[in-house]
């Protein structure tokens, strides 16, 4: 059994699981809203007029944000519940046995089931993102200046949560596995947060919980820099919004895009490890 051929009986189970219709309702629901909203930054207001091009834009950007942070939580609440099921439920509940009697390495399987979630997130970022941008489009004519690359971030982003999940599955039950990870997803955003408000005031010591969060795990990072492909640079800076902790100016660097690739092979290599030494 290849690996591929693991990574199509992946997504073959997440579908099982209905988890593409439980995703496509959320994604749908949360299209609607945004059209909505984004509709109501075209008119009119009695009291304050017409918005400009450029405040149209700068509140445009702003949105986009907000609406593809929610997309972002619900790539990786779906991706980090549906790993634990997935690797460690198969465990607990005896077919793994199986699989594995074939015989088939444990490496293989477990690298198969990561393909597949890898598949199975990115496609749903992609789809559910320029699904989004065209809403917007429609709405305000507003496009994102680097569309392409902060989707990809936000792929990243989904696999990076889903690969802790991985290893977390190795070790601890299926649900608990998803909890922590989504916990931990929320710390990191959190610290994240504290850490832009030390850099606007100036303080380092407060600005390093930042830094530091967001090299233990890259989720913040990775959609940072997703903001600021999605944002309109030239608007913010008319607009002195520069330093909001919401926002992103910088791009990210490339040695902290390798450090995401190290990190991701590192908690590859732990999950590996833990499942192949893990009693089944």
């Amino acid at each position: 059994m290849t690996v591929l051929t693991l990574a199509g009986l992946t997504l073959r189970e997440a579908a099982r699981r209905k988890v593409l219709r439980a995703l496509g309702a959320l994604t749908v629901a949360l299209l609607a809203l945004s059209a909505w909203g984004f509709s109501r930054l075209a008119t009119v207001d009695p009291e304050f007029g017409a918005l400009t091009s450029g405040e149209a834009r700068l509140f445009a950007s702003q949105l986009l944000n907000l609406v593809m942070f929610g997309y972002s939580l619900i790539a990786a609440l779906g991706t980090a519940f549906l790993a634990g099921p997935t690797l460690s439920g198969e465990v607990e509940s005896g077919q793994a046995l199986s699989i594995l009697a074939r015989p088939v390495h444990r490496t293989t399987v477990l690298l198969g089931k990561w393909l597949g979630l890898v598949a199975f997130g990115t496609g749903y970022v992609l789809v559910a993102g320029f699904a989004q941008f065209l809403v917007v489009r429609w709405a305000v004519d507003y496009w994102p200046p680097d569309p392409v690359t902060g989707l990809l971030l936000l792929a990243a982003q989904t696999t990076v949560l889903m690969t802790l999940a991985l290893l977390l599955a190795t070790a601890i039950s299926p649900m608990a596995s998803g909890i922590v990870a989504v916990g931990l997803f929320g710390a990191t955003w959190v610290a994240g947060v504290v850490g832009s408000v030390g850099e606007v005031i100036g303080n380092d010591g407060v600005a390093r919980v930042g830094v530091v969060s967001r090299v233990l795990l890259p989720t913040d990072g990775l959609w940072r820099g997703a903001m600021h492909a999605f944002q309109d640079a030239t608007a913010l800076g008319a607009f002195g919004f520069e330093g909001s902790p919401f926002l992103s100016i910088a791009p990210l660097s490339p040695a902290y895009l390798v450090w995401v690739v190290v990190w991701l092979v590192l908690i590859g290599g732990l999950a590996a490890l833990s499942f192949t030494r893990r009693d089944i």
